[in-house]
């Protein structure tokens, strides 16, 4: 992805910084805001990690943004993390081209030109190729493609429970409007009178208060209405991506989706964000039993706590 991301800058010469830098900043996002894994013997996720706490580079920061910092950072430390992938990766990335041959060999090899590698190697530096360039830049949509298709695979296979897997390898230009969620709430509320807020105990007036996710967004990676409830505007901007405790606050918002639920069947029955809960078609004519309920929402929070995602205290 660093190649490519060069490549469509016109740029054949891609200094060995520059490279490792763009390899952190692609993964930045899925290790940091989403924890995915990419696997405990890959060395990716941890550098990543490192450099967030060392930097002090924000979990969302743009892609632009950390390559110019990382870049810029004389902390011999961040150059020490960057420059150990220089011990494995620029030459057996080449090993199809020079397969069981010493690191040594594929760089004499590849600046020879022999067997027309995708680049030629030097010390501070990869060279890309003419023909290769010139094959980059014509298919780069189609190479990036199949780039992510497998890489959505990889990840998978090591993060075998974590939803959409698929859309948490970037970053999203721009989060989806939750317009739609709160119209659905605020007809709860014109039938019901203020809620409650499940984490402050605050009453929630009409137009007075956030939408959000119960499970973090950053794991589930959608805005179905099962997962969102109205709280606290103060609350909701210092819950981040944090997961909520069950055993105290699993009751309280089971009992919102409750009241919502029959406020929809009673009321307003063809509403159509009851068609799809959890995921598939769910018949709601009888409401969703507590039990159910818990069956959901209990392995996303346990999963995405062996992720990494942090309880609320």
């Amino acid at each position: 992805m660093a190649i490519l991301d060069t490549v469509q800058e016109n740029r054949k010469d891609i200094g060995k910084l520059e490279l490792f830098v763009r390899m952190i900043s692609n993964a930045w996002y899925t290790v940091n805001y989403f924890h995915v894994s990419f696997g405990q013997q890959d060395l990716i996720q941890d550098t990543v990690r490192r450099l967030k706490d060392i930097e002090g580079i924000r979990i969302d920061e743009q892609k632009a943004s950390i390559i110019l910092r990382l870049m810029a950072s004389n902390r011999p430390e961040t150059r020490k993390l960057l420059f150990h992938f220089d011990k494995n990766v620029p030459h057996w990335f080449l090993s199809p081209w020079y397969p069981k041959t010493d690191k040594n060999t594929i760089y004499q090899l590849s600046q020879d030109n022999t067997g027309e590698p995708l680049y030629h190697l030097y010390k501070d530096s990869i060279v890309i190729n003419d023909r290769w360039f010139a094959y980059l830049t014509r298919h780069v949509r189609i190479i990036r493609d199949y780039i992510y298709w497998n890489l959505a695979l990889f990840l998978q296979v090591r993060n075998p429970n974590v939803p959409d897997i698929p859309n948490k390898l970037i970053k999203p230009a721009m989060r989806n409007s939750l317009l739609k969620q709160r119209k659905f709430w605020d007809f709860v509320i014109d039938v019901n009178g203020p809620l409650t807020c499940i984490y402050t105990g605050r009453e929630l007036f009409k137009g007075r208060y956030h939408v959000e996710h119960f499970i973090p967004y950053s794991f589930v990676s959608h805005d179905q209405i099962w997962n969102l409830i109205p709280a606290d505007n103060s609350f909701n901007l210092t819950k981040n991506n944090k997961l909520p405790q069950l055993d105290r606050y699993f009751e309280s918002f089971y009992a919102l989706q409750e009241l919502a639920i029959k406020t929809y069947l009673t009321n307003n029955p063809r509403e159509r964000m009851l068609e799809d809960y959890f995921y598939i078609g769910t018949d709601l004519k009888e409401g969703v039993s507590k039990e159910k309920f818990f069956d959901v929402v209990n392995p996303l929070v346990t999963i995405a706590s062996n992720n990494g995602f942090e309880f609320l205290p």
